[in-house]
């Protein structure tokens, strides 16, 4: 071939594929689109006549590959079958996921203390477009109940649990249950437990979410969501659909990190639950600490429920000091082994303080209803030595 066409078309040319064994590792399919070996393919392909990938955005072998490993740990040792797309982001899963869903008129039913991204998407993005938030106690299941049979335009209860960064914990089968039992659909965020630590097909919930930025990948190089969906049919149609003109698809080399993040995701699980749990007792030991928020406690209200839906109780927990904001803004600057920063679900472990970052442009009636006081520190608690981090803790502390 190379003899017989010119010098300039031999470098625009791809050459066939010289791959005689399977590759050990996933390869990242790097291209935008895909040729189709006949016009007769591409028109059967194009109505869906014939599986094939097309276009980037459509599609992609890399990105199909990983998330069909995520459908496959969410319904692992679960007899069922479901379908996972993946996202450039956890927000444009939730966002899919509600464009596909709903329509004017129709409403989500959700908690006060969801994540705050999730709250503005609801509010400033839906709400506009008439679909409207109701905020309720979704620990309170009577009224819940009872909100759904008055409002026929509910068409959705969308929680976390356990919740950001409180860790209050929902009851996932009452809440599938009552959404089933009137015909509504139910979503949750699993981000924080991942499929390892917590699985919400087992109790009949209807989608799950992921930001696969934070524990799926571990290693805070990639930003990427994920939806599961028990119905394959609606994530094949019309979820496919809205993700396909919408835009929000994934792309190979972040779905490829997750990938290769998930290799170790048991390991960095069992890892980050003992070391929560260490620094947990310590802390609950401390005189400056006025209370720990860790579901593996069992001074934690929600212990008994976090220990029906969880094998372990991960990375995530907070923290209250004794003397408020000052004290916050303090022990944040005194901070020399973990990190500060923003996000959860790396392998080292990151601390905020909510009043003073994340949640600074919050009215702080808001804050303090939801359990964002003041003095309040989050701990995503690495994998790191487990003395290293409570060292660091205590020197900050004292």
């Amino acid at each position: 071939m190379q003899n017989a066409i010119g010098f300039g078309s031999l470098c625009t040319r791809e050459l066939p594929s010289l791959k005689t064994t399977e590759p050990h590792l996933l390869p990242i399919y790097a291209t935008s689109s895909f040729a189709f070996e006949s016009v007769d393919q591409g028109i059967n392909i194009f109505l869906g006549k014939e599986k094939g990938h097309v276009y980037g955005r459509y599609g992609n072998p890399t990105i199909e590959a990983v998330a069909n490993k995520i459908a496959l740990l969410e319904t692992h040792g679960l007899h069922m079958q479901a379908k996972a797309i993946l996202f450039s982001s956890g927000m444009s899963a939730i966002s899919t996921l509600a464009l596909a869903l709903l329509r004017s008129g129709d409403k989500i039913l959700t908690q006060g203390n969801l994540y705050g991204g999730t709250t503005e998407l609801f509010v400033k993005i839906l709400q506009p477009l008439g679909i409207e938030t109701i905020l309720t106690d979704l620990q309170n299941l009577n009224q819940v109940e009872t909100t759904i049979k008055n409002d026929p335009n509910i068409r959705l209860i969308y929680f976390e649990t356990p919740a950001n960064p409180t860790l209050a914990c929902v009851d996932i089968e009452a809440l599938a249950t009552i959404a089933r039992t009137h015909k509504r659909l139910s979503a949750i965020d699993n981000t924080f437990c991942t499929p390892y630590l917590q699985q919400p097909f087992r109790f009949g919930v209807d989608y799950i979410v992921h930001s696969t930025t934070k524990f799926l990948n571990g290693h805070g190089n990639s930003i990427a969501g994920a939806l599961v969906g028990m119905d394959v049919d609606m994530m094949e149609g019309k979820i496919w659909q809205t993700m396909k003109l919408a835009g929000t698809n994934c792309n190979p080399w972040d779905a490829w990190l997750i990938h290769n993040g998930m290799k170790t995701l048991t390991l960095r699980m069992d890892r980050h639950s003992q070391n929560a749990m260490a620094v947990a007792r310590f802390l609950q030991q401390h005189p400056k600490v006025t209370r720990v928020n860790y579901n593996g406690l069992p001074s934690h209200p929600d212990h008994a429920l976090a220990k029906k839906q969880m094998r372990d109780f991960g990375a995530m927990l907070s923290f209250e000091l004794r003397d408020g904001l000052q004290a916050g803004i303090n022990f944040m600057n005194r901070i020399r082994f973990c990190t500060l920063a923003p996000t959860l679900g790396d392998v080292d472990t990151l601390v905020l303080h909510p009043a003073s970052m994340s949640h600074v442009n919050i009215p702080k009636d808001i804050r303090l209803q939801n359990g964002i006081t003041d003095g309040l520190i989050r701990l995503s608690v690495g994998i790191e030595n487990q003395e290293d981090i409570i060292a660091d803790l205590a020197q900050a502390l004292d």
